[in-house]
């Protein structure tokens, strides 16, 4: 049996308890005596970033995520670049030298996808790019715009030059040499609807290839992309592409404007 004095003694080594709740057994007392130490040797420090450490705490959703922050960064900036293609801006690049001058094989344009969501549509002189679909075919074109919907678009006069709605278009400032078209033709461009032609016209197919096609070669406004705004690539031609004032003068056709 112990002394009151060993009794006493092994006391002290223990804090007390508080008033309002009963002394704790031996037991429990080395219990919290033990956690009250903190973490020994072996254990973790509880919010050590990266470390050990529940869910809950600081960096556990990082510790559990391959590569961490930096994976969550990458993640980050992917989402981001995905949401500007799909929504505001994308990238093409150029296959053909159908757009010649303005736009050389393997150019990489700029396309804005928001030119046309919140004001007017496509208009003359734009250049745009579009899915072909069951029209020109898989993929993606580009070309200029020449006639809008409600145009009367015919080529040529006799000097040689595009008339649309009565009024002579001189193309000469964007044309690759070439004669404004080798074909004829006299359309009428249905609402909602664009004519479209390649700079290049000796080397384009665009929508004079497609008269007789169901729709007239004519391309619906929704089908359109967006709007060729910037050559980024080669640097040497980093350069913003300026829709054509040549169609400045044309009048408004009478009717519905697509």
């Amino acid at each position: 049996m112990d002394t009151e004095a060993q009794h006493q003694e092994r006391d002290r080594s223990f804090p007390p308890a508080s008033e309002d709740s009963p002394r704790p057994q031996d037991g429990e007392a080395r219990s919290r005596f033990a956690v009250s130490r903190g973490p020994g040797r072996d254990a973790p420090d509880a919010g050590d970033g990266d470390g050990g450490g529940d869910a809950e705490g600081r960096g556990g959703f990082r510790a559990w995520l391959p590569g961490g922050s930096l994976t969550l960064t990458l993640g980050a900036c992917l989402v981001f670049l995905l949401a500007v293609t799909l929504f505001v801006a994308q990238p093409f690049r150029i296959p053909s030298s159908s757009m010649r001058p303005a736009l050389e094989a393997g150019d990489r344009v700029l396309v804005n996808k928001l030119a046309y969501r919140f004001g007017d549509g496509p208009a003359r002189g734009d250049v745009v790019v579009f899915e072909g679909g069951e029209r020109f075919g898989d993929g993606y074109f580009v070309k200029r715009v020449a006639g809008v919907g409600g145009d009367r678009v015919v080529c040529c006069d006799r000097d040689g030059r595009l008339r649309i709605n009565g009024r002579a278009v001189d193309e000469s400032p964007f044309l690759a040499g070439d004669a404004p078209s080798a074909v004829p033709f006299d359309v009428v461009v249905p609402a909602g609807r664009l004519f479209l032609l390649g700079d290049h016209r000796a080397a384009s197919r665009d929508s004079r290839d497609h008269l007789g096609s169901p729709g007239g070669g004519m391309v619906p406004v929704e089908d359109v992309t967006g709007r060729a705004d910037w050559i980024l690539w080669p640097a040497g031609r980093w350069t913003r592409i300026e829709p054509s004032g040549a169609y400045a003068g044309v009048p408004e056709a009478e009717g519905a404007h697509g």
